[in-house]
């Protein structure tokens, strides 16, 4: 199995899900948002598989830092990919690509039925 997985090594549930990785011997191959950048094609894809408001942590710092004017860019696809690409630290993490699909954030049950 590919797994291609995609977040930033601070943030404690991607520590958290690598940790979860590791432990069931599950080799993957990391993208640091915060050296790498994040891909324009992928974001929109991950958006167009998952939607929006998955793919989009509003709860974060960033985005609650955003002036209205910027926040209403999400309103659309096309809008919310280029704010995430512009700002990869507003895409949920972590954000994992396998052969069967896309995961979103870290749920343990979700990982174990998908990876496993």
């Amino acid at each position: 199995m590919t797994v291609e997985f995609y977040g930033i090594p601070n943030c404690d549930t991607v520590k958290k899900a690598r940790k979860w990785l590791d432990a069931k011997g599950i080799g993957y191959t990391f993208h640091d948002y915060k050296k790498e950048g994040a891909d324009a094609a992928k974001v929109s894809n991950w958006i167009d598989a998952k939607g929006v408001d998955t793919v989009l942590n509003r709860r974060g710092t960033t985005w609650r830092k955003l002036p209205d004017e910027e926040k209403a860019k999400a309103d659309d696809a096309a809008g919310a990919a280029g704010l995430l690409v512009e700002k990869p630290s507003m895409i949920k993490r972590p954000v994992v690509e396998h052969d069967g699909g896309l995961l979103v954030g870290f749920n343990e049950s979700e990982w174990e039925a998908a990876l496993c």
